[in-house]
């Protein structure tokens, strides 16, 4: 099982404060393993997705405009909708907002990299068609984010910490 990982890094440092943040985003071969982990678990040979690591203001905008929340949030999804009859590994794209995910993980108490890897495990589901508006929908994204991620050494990120 292999992604093909485009990795857009749209989020830029003015202070220490953020350049840590910056710092914290995780390297393509990070990214590559969690994607390749999530196809595996799918039984898909392969996909192409791009992940862009944004600031707030480019989350907010985009929150607002694709889903009328008016605030910056962690993770968007946009899946490729490929015409009828052409055949593309294209699964979309996911859109990261490293300071979000820095102060959830902080509220959390959990390591950046693993709400990282969970966002990414989170918004590939995405990609793939899994959503969580109904309850039997959201227990079965949520069972299935805490089995890729355990797989990845990381704890349920729904228990309390």
């Amino acid at each position: 099982m292999t992604a093909l990982v485009d990795v857009q890094l749209a989020y830029e440092a003015s202070n220490e404060t953020e350049q840590a943040i910056a710092d914290a985003i995780p390297s393509a071969e990070q990214l590559q393993i969690w994607a390749d982990c999530v196809l595996s678990t799918q039984h898909i040979d392969e996909g192409e997705l791009t992940v862009r690591f944004v600031g707030e203001a480019e989350s907010q905008e985009l929150n607002h405009q694709y889903r009328d929340r008016n605030k910056p949030t962690n993770v968007l999804s946009f899946p490729f909708e490929c015409p009828p009859g052409i055949e593309l590994n294209l699964l979309g794209d996911l859109v990261i907002c490293a300071p979000v995910i820095a102060r959830e993980a902080l509220e959390q108490s959990k390591p950046t990299p693993h709400h990282y890897a969970h966002m990414v495990v989170h918004g590939m589901l995405h990609l793939l068609g899994f959503d969580h508006i109904e309850q039997d929908e959201a227990e079965e994204m949520e069972a299935l984010e805490i089995q890729i991620l355990s797989q990845l050494d990381i704890d349920d990120p729904y228990q309390e910490h």
